[in-house]
């Protein structure tokens, strides 16, 4: 973020950030004796423990696994994988199953956020975030063919059962079309969407501790927000038109990409995408300076040109969903958690941008936030309060000069959501997350911690005014140029 004496003084929320928490806290209070109907979870209580213990099991046997394989030679490796391997859709449910998978999703969500949460939220976290074994190669060929009617060696000029990912409700393998090109081809766990369908009939549970945190947030729509992005999710038949609205709308671009769909090879567990090259995030980070800043600056523009342009954004702004090339190229991937706004609610942010940024208006940018239920009316906290707390969202735009970005803002306004005792644990206590602002507020804060990682160096308020349509400035950048160019020309 900019480094300013005041940046890493601000807080926000995040409803992520919140989930989280939630359900640490809604497990430890349980254990600690509280009655369970503080969480609306009586009914079910000891099958939900009992299964959790059964996850339990699974996932240390396959960081066990894990750790085997780091002493082991080449083969022995080759062995134990295929010796755990998932093979039936009742392992998969027993191992990922049972709030598994819904609670891995969430630790991706705010896996690259835990560096600024209290330890006891990161070791939750550090639980959620466990890679899921694969399932094996004659397991998943078995799922492409009854999605698509034929084994992969016949839909496919060549398949490689061997995943080259492995995620929380699926894994990638690489193939070649019978017409020539190199392909992903990302296929889900069978079985999994029905636990985490069932799951999430009892999402309470996991969100329950919201209340305790946080007396001012309305968790119930919190919780089916979450819901309903988690469970789109498991239909890639929504991801591939997700990533498909994201190809047109950036085809051409000079410097952002997003694989192609092959969506006669698709279905609703199979994804069948251009295979995409590039260097990973952590290979960036090893990148000159000015590299970094050129990736940055893609990042930046892919989001906000989104959100305002064509009112939609992938909403999951993690590490490992962006592949790099030099000069700034970026390839974009996995469309599976997409939030597609209505123009009323692009309006607000707009208003909301307006009133902080170009005009400095804290009144009406409070009529607006009470307006939304943001913050309820009448609350004692003086504008200057209010100003000072939803103010960091805006930091990285309100001047007009270079701002470097540092993880330590990141780190810091996690610490702000969750310490009451601080200057603005009144305000934070008080304040409530919308529905249109459950995705939305991740912007602020995933963005803000890869550009912290990055260490990016830009005029962010000059790029930001070319993007808000209601700015509609000139290119501030020599890649803003470019991009004017390609706008143009469309």
């Amino acid at each position: 973020m900019p480094s300013t004496p005041d940046l890493t003084k601000k807080g926000a929320a995040l409803a992520i950030g919140l989930a989280a928490a939630g359900w640490v806290v809604g497990r430890r209070l349980i254990g600690r004796g509280m009655p369970a109907r503080s969480f609306s979870v009586r009914q079910g209580a000891a099958r939900r423990r009992q299964l959790a213990t059964m996850g339990g099991r699974a996932g240390g046997a396959f960081a066990l696994h894990r750790a085997r394989r780091t002493f082991a030679g080449a083969e022995r490796r080759q062995a134990l994988d295929t010796r755990f391997e998932m093979r039936t859709a009742a392992q998969i449910t027993e191992t990922l199953g049972h709030m598994k998978g819904a609670m891995m999703k969430l630790g991706q969500m705010a896996s690259y956020l835990d560096s600024g949460m209290p330890p006891h939220v990161r070791e939750a976290l550090a639980q959620l975030q466990a890679d899921a074994p694969p399932m094996s190669g004659e397991l998943a060929a078995g799922v492409v063919e009854s999605e698509l009617g034929a084994h992969p060696d016949e839909l496919f000029l060549q398949w490689d059962p061997v995943p080259i990912a492995s995620a929380s409700i699926g894994q990638v393998h690489r193939a070649i079309t019978t017409d020539g090109r190199a392909v992903a081809v990302k296929v889900q766990y069978p079985g999994i969407d029905e636990a985490i369908e069932s799951d999430l009939g009892s999402a309470n549970l996991v969100f329950g501790g919201l209340g305790v945190l946080f007396p001012g947030l309305e968790s119930g729509p919190i919780v089916e927000e979450l819901r309903e992005r988690i469970l789109e999710e498991l239909d890639y038949e929504l991801e591939a038109a997700n990533q498909q609205l994201f190809v047109d709308h950036y085809a051409g671009h000079p410097f952002i990409h997003v694989p192609d769909v092959v969506h006669e090879l698709s279905s609703r567990r199979v994804l069948t995408t251009e295979l995409a090259e590039g260097a990973r995030f952590d290979e960036v980070l090893s990148w000159s300076q000015e590299e970094k800043d050129l990736a940055a600056e893609t990042i930046f523009r892919f989001v906000f040109r989104s959100l305002y342009r064509f009112r939609a954004f992938n909403g999951d702004p993690h590490p490992g969903n962006y592949l790099f090339r030099p000069g700034g190229q970026v390839v974009f991937l996995d469309f599976g958690l997409v939030k597609r706004f209505t123009p009323e609610e692009v309006d607000t942010f707009s208003s909301l941008v307006r009133s902080m940024v170009l005009h400095r208006d804290v009144e009406s940018f409070r009529r607006t936030i009470e307006e939304i239920g943001l913050l309820k009316p009448g609350e004692p906290f003086s504008d200057e309060l209010v100003e000072e707390y939803f103010s960091h969202f805006y930091e990285w735009v309100l001047e007009d000069g270079e701002a470097t970005m540092t993880p330590e803002y990141a780190s810091e306004s996690i610490r702000r959501i969750f310490d009451a005792s601080g200057p603005y644990g009144d305000i934070m206590k008080a304040a409530n997350v919308p529905p249109s602002f459950v995705i939305i507020q991740r912007i602020n804060l995933g963005l803000a911690a890869l550009m912290g990682e990055l260490g990016a160096t830009n005029n962010w308020r000059k790029i930001a005014e070319e993007l808000w349509p209601f700015v509609d400035g000139p290119p501030a950048t020599p890649m803003g140029e470019r991009e004017h160019r390609w706008a143009t020309h469309r």
